[in-house]
């Protein structure tokens, strides 16, 4: 399920994996969604690989920024990861899960 989730949706495998960590394999809520991240990126390639030999990714070079972007709060976020309270990490993300809802369906 995640996996179809982080193909349809770009990358939001996690929005199946982490509540799905915590509750069955009751991992503690960093460890959670550390695990989320690690397990996202194979699925991710694998997703990138498809769509690019699909022709759905016109050029790398329109996606650079982002890329940089994204490498870069991804650095800040694992440091912060190691700092943030689980409660806060679980109220960041239901907040994200709320408002990207909303806004797709809006």
């Amino acid at each position: 399920m995640a996996g179809i989730v982080n193909g349809l949706l770009g990358s939001g495998g996690g929005i199946i994996l982490v509540p799905l960590f915590l509750s069955w394999i009751k991992l503690d809520g960093k460890k959670a969604f550390a695990t989320s991240v690690s397990v996202t990126l194979p699925m991710s390639l694998a997703t990138m690989a498809v769509c690019f030999f699909g022709g759905n990714i016109p050029s790398f070079s329109k996606a650079l920024p982002y890329l940089i972007g994204g490498g870069v709060g991804g650095i800040i976020a694992g440091t912060l990861l190691k700092k943030l309270p689980t409660l806060w990490l679980r109220r960041i993300f239901g907040a994200l899960l709320i408002i990207g809802g909303v806004k797709t369906f809006l």
